[in-house]
């Protein structure tokens, strides 16, 4: 398929520079680990709960770690330790160690052949079960066929309870694909939130009960509908790899796991994100999880038109990114959206152009195209209206994730009324327009053929320029969506720490053992 004419040349070149670049932030994150990777690997291991005080045990072993022992050799070792010397599981250790003021570091180190050894069953009861998780996932999806195109939307009470409700009435009214979206700054904590919730601010806290919640009524639902139903949440942010795997236990399908929206829009140190989402990524690999990036937010705080190059670049590095997790082409959602003014002349053009791109250049992504929400206003038809027309351009160019617009965004949270009208337009428009992207060619060195290969110049451009300066000093210049970062700047800096020589972190290596073995 090249409708657009692109030049193939070029998209290998962009396909090396990615490359250079992930390679180069890659050797940094081989020699780094962070707080938030050693907990991951704590409930890897079956380390959960809170103590009396409501501080998450893992969070509250970490911080021992580093306040008694040697974080750099990495929490195996003190888990390993401890359960041997006390010669008792670690549900039994986590039972004492809640009520005891002794510390961790307190018991008589084993040596780095011992810690797999000793930690193996533990870890190995948790990847069989998310093994499981995907084995069930993909019957599902074998049992229950569906169509190229998945209707995503969104439900965000902050009681996951209402949650629930209107997940399901969304589903039964045609969504695929239903995302919980977090309470407001949860992305900033350094610790993941614990139990049910019933209360949030914009949306609601992501924890492992929520998830299980939400997870047994979309089943519930999937079987009535004859319908798998994809949960939905989101990764990004200080606890992206324990959130990655609190949803690989609890079956999600869909992780927004983008390797820069951290820095950029949350002031995430760049060190600790990058060292982060590659450890997350690595779980999404092993799990099945699909991963959403998110380009999409470049284009809400940048002009759409005169940045849309930004876009694809930022698509590039993130698939580079993700090969070096192991992900598989078709769990790498790329993100991009319909965002351009719709006053601007052939603005629709615009669009179909830069979405039809996106899936010729990454034919086997689940990409995830958003709508417009940057120039939609208080008025509820003309917003119907843009919506309709970008879902004729999802539908135009085989979008795969097919985030809808609602006409009520710029005034509330979408009622369940609003959700039955999204679905219910895209709906109509893929049925009256199933066949037409297969009947019609673009024009040759027409207004979309130009827009495409514009976008792809400066794009290219755009990644020679990065693989020159390092991704790093890229971000401290703004490169992405004008929004400058310092690489010791941001927040999370202090959670980072180098590797020792006998640093272990018995789950990643058995995971990347898994891929090298297949």
């Amino acid at each position: 398929m090249n409708k657009l004419n692109l030049d193939k040349n070029k998209i290998f070149e962009c396909r090396k520079h990615a490359e250079d670049i992930a390679l180069d932030v890659q050797n940094f994150i081989d020699k780094h680990s962070t707080v938030s990777v050693e907990r991951t690997v704590l409930r890897l291991l079956g380390v959960d709960g809170i103590d009396d005080f409501g501080v998450p045990i893992p969070n509250k072993i970490v911080d021992d770690v580093l306040k008694n022992g040697d974080i750099t050799i990495g929490v195996s070792y003190y888990i390993a330790s401890a359960i041997k010397f006390l010669n008792i599981s670690i549900d039994e250790f986590i039972s004492i160690y809640k009520k005891e003021e002794k510390s961790i570091c307190d018991y008589p180190r084993v040596n780095k052949e011992e810690v797999d050894k000793i930690l193996k069953p533990y870890y190995e009861k948790y990847l069989k079960r998310i093994k499981e998780n995907k084995a069930k996932r993909d019957d599902y999806l074998n049992r229950f066929k569906r169509g190229i195109t998945d209707l995503y939307v969104i439900v965000a009470t902050g009681n996951i309870d209402e949650d629930v409700t209107q997940a399901v009435a969304a589903a039964k009214a045609g969504a695929d694909i239903i995302a919980v979206i977090r309470s407001t700054g949860q992305s900033l904590l350094d610790f993941v939130p614990y139990g049910k919730t019933t209360e949030g601010f914009g949306g609601t806290f992501a924890t492992q009960e929520n998830f299980r919640i939400m997870r047994k009524a979309l089943d519930k639902v999937s079987e009535e509908e004859k319908r798998y139903i994809k949960l939905v949440n989101y990764a990004s942010g200080l606890c992206m790899p324990e959130i990655a795997a609190m949803g690989a236990i609890e079956r999600l399908d869909v992780l927004l796991n983008d390797s820069m929206y951290g820095i950029i829009f949350r002031d995430i140190n760049m060190q600790r994100t990058f060292v982060d989402q590659y450890f997350s990524r690595l779980i999404n690999a092993y799990s099945g999880i699909i991963i959403n990036t998110g380009e999409d937010n470049y284009l809400t705080t940048s002009d759409a038109v005169t940045e849309a190059h930004t876009v694809l670049a930022s698509q590039f590095i993130n698939e580079a990114f993700a090969k070096k997790a192991h992900l598989e082409e078709k769990l790498m959602g790329l993100g991009h959206a319909f965002e351009i003014n719709p006053d601007v002349e052939d603005s629709f053009l615009y669009e179909l152009a830069q979405a039809e791109m996106a899936r010729e250049i990454f034919p086997n992504a689940p990409l995830k195209y958003m709508p417009p929400t940057k120039h939609i206003n208080g008025n509820i038809f003309r917003a119907y209206q843009q919506n309709a027309m970008f879902n004729m351009v999802t539908t135009l160019t085989n979008q795969t994730i097919h985030l809808l617009g609602m006409m009520t965004e710029a005034i509330h949270t979408p009622f369940m009324s609003d959700r039955f009208l999204a679905i219910k337009n895209a709906k109509m428009i893929q049925k009256s327009m199933k066949s037409f992207a297969n009947e019609i060619e673009f024009k040759d060195n027409g207004i979309i053929q130009k827009r495409a290969q514009y976008v792809l110049d400066e794009a290219l451009s755009l990644l020679d320029q990065i693989s020159k300066q390092g991704m790093f000093e890229s971000l401290e210049k703004g490169v992405f969506a004008e929004t400058k970062r310092a690489v010791d700047g941001g927040k999370g800096l202090d959670g980072v720490f180098e590797k020792s020589k006998n640093y272990i972190n018995v789950v990643s290596k058995r995971m990347e053992e898994s891929f090298n073995e297949s």
